[in-house]
């Protein structure tokens, strides 16, 4: 669950004009379109470069503390 902080910084967040307004330009300048299969797997190897290798355990997670 979220903080009452986090609450008000992302109502905060949700009323920035210049913030709208960027999300606005990004749409125009950056239509979405469909990923293929291949672009999609490219994407998610970036992305785990990023992070490097994730650590593979057999152990349950832990799930009480989601915030989403």
């Amino acid at each position: 669950m979220l903080s009452e902080q986090e609450k008000r910084e992302m109502i905060e967040d949700a009323r920035s004009k210049k913030r709208r307004d960027d999300f606005r330009v990004a749409k125009i300048k950056f239509p979405p379109r469909q990923l293929s299969l291949d672009e999609y797997i490219r994407f998610l190897d970036s992305v785990q470069k990023i992070f490097g290798p994730f650590k593979l355990s057999r152990e349950s997670t832990p799930t009480r503390f989601n915030k989403l």
